[in-house]
């Protein structure tokens, strides 16, 4: 996979997700409206030390792969 693009989610669940298209259109829309937020070229590392390995085969499977970025306890 070349490029993969990332978004977010803009309804306050705190989502995110990868995808192979740009425009999003294979993200769900009832976790939506989804903000690009990020494009990450061939061999380079995801954000959040997702793994681009798992990442690639979700999106071939699904389309894209969703993540929520943890809260830290203070």
């Amino acid at each position: 996979m070349s490029v993969i693009h990332t978004f977010s989610s803009t309804n306050g669940s705190g989502l995110h997700a990868c995808t192979d298209d740009p425009e999003g259109r294979s993200l769900p829309a009832r976790h939506g409206p989804w903000k690009h937020v990020g494009r990450v070229p061939a061999g380079r590392d995801l954000p959040h030390g997702l793994d681009r390995g798992t990442v690639e085969k979700a999106i071939e499977a699904h389309g894209f792969q969703m993540w929520r970025v943890r809260k830290s306890e203070d």
